[in-house]
This record gives C-alpha cells, structure tokens and sequence, in this order.
C-alpha cells in the first residue's frame, strides 16, 4: 500500500457516500461491537445468496508460497527482482491451469518491465465487468506478506473458487494482479492508460483489496461502487463492522481517475487503532494496524491475522458470486450422529444427537428415518423433520425380548439428496450383570498434583478470591481474565457397560462483571465426546451449584469430559468447577 493523507474535504466526501451507501442495507443488519448469533443477524444472513465458501487454509498455502519466493531470491518480492517475477509465474500458472484467461501485460513503465496478470473468467456480458484487483509487488525491506501478498493469495483463491464451481455467469468478471504499486501505482496506471474508452466503459465497478490480514486491523471498505456494496453485505450477515478508512490510497487510485467506480478494502496499515475500534474489533488501541508495515517483519506466518484473511477471502467471493453469477451452487447437506454408539440393557434406552448442516445452496426440510434396528428396538426422533443446520434427538429404546448382540441402525436424512449416518447398539446380555462400577474420574476434587485431567496453563490449583474452591484447598479456575481468552479442562474415561446408572456431576459457581442480562458474552461449554451437555454463561452468574447428567448413552465406550471456557475482550467471567463426580452403579 502507498501511503498518502486523504485530505479534509475528499475524505469527508468517502465517507458521506459510504454512510448514503450503508444507510440502503437491510434494516435487520447489525453493526453492533458484539455478538451472539441474534435474529438481526440470522436475518440479514437469509438475505444473501449462497456464494461457496473459501477454505482460508488453501490462502495460508498461497501466502507460504510468497514467502518461499521472498526467502529464496534476496528476501523479497519489490517490482523488478526475481521475487516478484517467481510471484507473477505462480499466480498465471495458476490460473490457467484452472481454465482462465491469462493476459501477461508487460508494464514498460515498471522497474525490470515487470509483469501485470490480468485473469478473465469466459462467459458473461463483457459490456458489464467487475474487475477485482490487488498489487502483486511488495518493497525492498521486506517479503511484503500482509503488504499485499494477503490481497494478492484472498483473491487467487476466490478465483479458484469461482472456476471450481464453474457455474453460469451473467455479467463478466475479470481479476488483475498489479507490478509497482509501491513505486506509485504504476502498473495499474500502465493498465488503465492501456484501455480504450469503451473498455473503461464496460468496467461497472473495480475493487482493490490491500492489506487484508493485518495483526491489529479493522475491517475498512471505503467506496460506493457495487462491489463495496456487496463486501458490506456480507460483513453485516456475520455481525462484523466495517468502516471507510482516511488511509489513502491503492491502485484503486488508477482506476478511480479514469472514471471507473472504484473502492479500497484493507484492515489497515500504519495509522493507529482507537478505543472505539478495539471495541467493535478487539485489538491494541494506540497502536498501529500493522506495526510490520513497509518492514522486514511483514512476513509469514507472524505478520497474518487468519481470522480476518479467512473473513475477506469469502467476503471477496461473494461479491464476485453476486454481481457475475446467474446460478447458485446445488442445495446439500450433511448428517452425523453424536455418540454414534452405544450399550444397553434389555429394555433400557439410549439417545443421540442427530446433527444436520447446509454443506451448498440454500437450507432445505430433511426427513429422518432409520433401518436396521432389530426386533425389540423402536427408533424414534424428535422432531421427525428439521431444517438443515438443525437438529433432532434420537431415541433408540429396547424391549426385554431384544436380543442379545450388536446392530448397525442406519439414519437417513432425505431432501433433495440423500445422506446417511451409522449408529452402533449393543444389547447386552441380562446374565452379565454390571462389572467395572463405581466412581470412575482421577482426582474428582482436584487435590492431588495427578495427570487425571489435562488443563490450560493455571487452571488447577490452590486458588483463591473469585476462584476458592468449594471444599478442600485446590478446585479448577476456568477465565476470569477480562480480555479474550480460552481454557480447557478434560479427562477421558472409560464407562462400562451393563450397568443401570451414569451419573456425572460437578459444583460449578460463576462470578462475573458483566452487568447484561440480555447477552452471553462469556461461555462454558461441557461435552462428553462430541455431545454438549449444556452451555453456561455471564447470564448463570451464582454461587456452587451442583450439576448432574445422565450418561447412560455412553455406556461401553471411552469419551472424554471437557470444560471449555471462551472470555471476550470485555468484562471478566469466571467459571470455578470443584467436587466432580462420575458415579457408576
């Protein structure tokens, strides 16, 4: 990114336009500094086609990919050394193996007649294109990672994203990767001085993306052409914030004084954070976006915020999704079964969480149904139907004629596929009685420095304050740090089978500073295996409460009980778990 300083009239002029343009989204959108899942925010998100989604892990591949080429040719990728020539190979190998068309401009302009690679999908009405872009350079001091090897790696995946799906286009979409942006916007000026005026005529709208992960950023969309429009629309379905930015400016310098509507999207550069900032983002107030910027330490992996390169990665996508597709990917979906076993006796039952989730397209009604259960076992679930992303509990019940022995009851899920999921039951035998009973967690008190459980750094000790444990001298301190942060406690155990009673319980007190008693921001998650138990939170705030389950459902199998404690950047929550218990009878 070049820096330069948006003067007083011109910014104020962005970000009237930007407010006229946010001012057009759904009512239900939701800018708020946090939140846990509201209708506001469902809502919005059923107001967005289904664009398919960008795996952030194949953008890290790309970024490592930069970086190896930084490392191996002087440390790094500026317009004119073997660097970038290595990053410009990479991306136009890329895209044409992937069925692009691949134009290699030679920018005689740039320093080393640098490359610009400018990709167009076939299909769609040219006289309508949406070009995307991001500089391909970074400068001499460093690998020029999050500057802009994460605009560069966010937009080759959502291009490969896009030919994966290959799915009809109604408008054009060209992407474009720019040589010299740090010696002055030269390569997309070279570019743009290269069109004729229909050319620039047929371009609607471009974007540039430019600096998209950087450690303590926001997220900046500053512009009112479609495409910011569209990068908004999704930021609000996933309740994130944006803002329009007085970092000036990018290559959408170029374009933007060829009058072509054109928008920079960052997380920011080197101006600094505000408090009002880290409450809407988290992050450090009164220090810089990104302190590694225009320095050798813009490298991967330490200079990369992987949440918000995933966020703009699929923020990209769908912007390119919406305003050049006329299809969307077919309507899916998954089934899967928590636990997916277990052992009863005759005329004893077990249950399961029946799990759905949208895997493509749209959410759909999915029917269940099951086969494979013998005589002397029902299988019924509540409810029958749901609306995939749901989900339903399965009831196995069994008879005293069930037969001893081992079945697979198979669970289908039909809508417009077809997906099934496996359960195990075993039917014990009635003479094999109930062996292995009794208390089956190490150290339940916590007063022993044993291997039982497995924690997070200082969860288990001789706590005091907020933390004072219930009985004995040491108990199990989960957050209580005011600041973003997680731990975990577990232990893994063994339950028998043929016995009548699973009974897991705890004390747990929860002391909190928060004062909402509206809003969840701190949680406890316990799960047995993949099964939660129950969620608490802020809202539970009270002293020792005993808490007790049923864990018939696991007999016969080894699972491990975890406690996971997530705190957010605001008000300290503790979670104090103290005299476990898992009874086996």
């Amino acid at each position: 990114m070049r820096h330069r300083t948006v003067t007083a009239g011109s910014a104020l002029a962005v970000f009237v336009a930007a407010t006229v343009a946010l001012s057009a989204l759904p009512a239900t959108a939701s800018t708020g500094a946090r939140s846990s899942g509201s209708p506001a925010a469902a809502n919005s998100a059923a107001l967005l086609a289904a664009a398919p989604t960008v795996d952030v892990n194949n953008v890290n591949a790309h970024l490592q990919q930069l970086q190896t080429f930084a490392t191996n040719n002087g440390g790094n990728r500026a317009t004119g050394t073997a660097g970038h020539t290595a990053t410009t190979t990479y991306l136009q190998q890329k895209l044409q193996a992937a069925g692009f068309t691949v134009t290699t401009q030679t920018c005689t302009t740039c320093s080393g007649s640098a490359k610009n690679i400018i990709a167009d999908w076939p299909g769609g009405d040219t006289s309508n294109t949406y070009l995307f872009g991001a500089h391909s350079d970074g400068v001499s001091a460093g690998p020029g990672i999050n500057d802009d090897g994460s605009g560069t790696a966010t937009l080759l995946e959502a291009a490969l994203q896009l030919a994966a799906n290959n799915p009809t286009m109604t408008n054009h979409v060209r992407f474009g990767w720019w040589a010299g942006e740090e010696q002055g916007l030269i390569g997309s000026k070279f570019y743009v001085n290269s069109l004729t005026t229909a050319q620039k005529t047929a371009i609607k709208a471009y974007g540039t993306f430019d600096m998209v992960a950087s450690t303590n950023g926001g997220y900046f969309v500053t512009g009112t052409d479609a495409i910011a429009v569209k990068l908004r629309a999704y930021f609000t379905s996933i309740s994130v914030a944006t803002e329009t930015s007085t970092e000036c400016c990018s290559d959408d310098d170029s374009f933007r004084n060829a009058g072509i509507a054109s928008s920079i999207n960052s997380t920011g550069a080197s101006y600094t954070k505000t408090s009002a900032q880290v409450t809407k983002w988290g992050g450090t107030a009164g220090k810089a976006y990104d302190s590694c910027y225009h320095k050798a330490c813009d490298s991967y992996p330490s200079n990369i915020n992987s949440t918000s390169l995933g966020r703009w990665a699929n923020a990209e996508l769908y912007a390119v999704w919406n305003l050049t597709t006329g299809t969307s990917p077919a309507n899916d979906f998954s089934v899967s079964l928590s636990p997916s076993a277990a052992s009863v006796t005759p005329g004893a039952s077990a249950t399961a969480t029946v799990s759905t989730a949208t895997t493509s397209g749209s959410a759909q009604t999915v029917a269940l149904t099951s086969s494979g259960a013998p005589t002397g076992v029902t299988v019924s679930f509540s409810p029958a139907s749901v609306t995939s992303g749901g989900s339903s509990t399965m009831t196995v019940a069994t008879t005293t004629a069930a037969a001893a022995g081992s079945y697979t009851i198979t669970v289908t899920g039909t809508g417009s596929a077809t997906h099934t999921a496996s359960y195990t039951l075993t039917v014990n035998g009635t003479g094999g009685g109930c062996t292995g009973a009794g208390q089956k967690l190490g150290d339940p008190g916590f007063e022993n420095t044993t291997t039982s459980w497995t924690a997070s750094s200082g969860v288990i000790g001789a706590n005091t304050g907020d933390g004072a444990p219930r009985t004995g001298t040491r108990d199990a301190w989960l957050n209580g740090y005011g600041s973003t942060h997680t731990d975990t406690l577990s232990q893994s155990v063994t339950l028998p089978s043929g016995c009548s009673s699973y009974a897991l319980s705890f004390y747990l007190k929860i002391v909190t500073a928060e004062t909402t008693t509206t809003s969840q921001y701190d949680k406890l998650t316990v799960k047995v295996g993949g099964t939660t138990l129950q969620v608490f939170s802020n809202l539970n705030a009270g002293a020792y409460t005993l808490r007790s389950y049923n864990l018939a459902a696991f007999a016969g199998q080894t699972v491990t009980l975890t406690f996971t404690g997530v705190e957010d950047s605001g008000l300290k929550t503790s979670f104090v778990v103290d005299d476990t218990a898992l009874t086996v009878s």
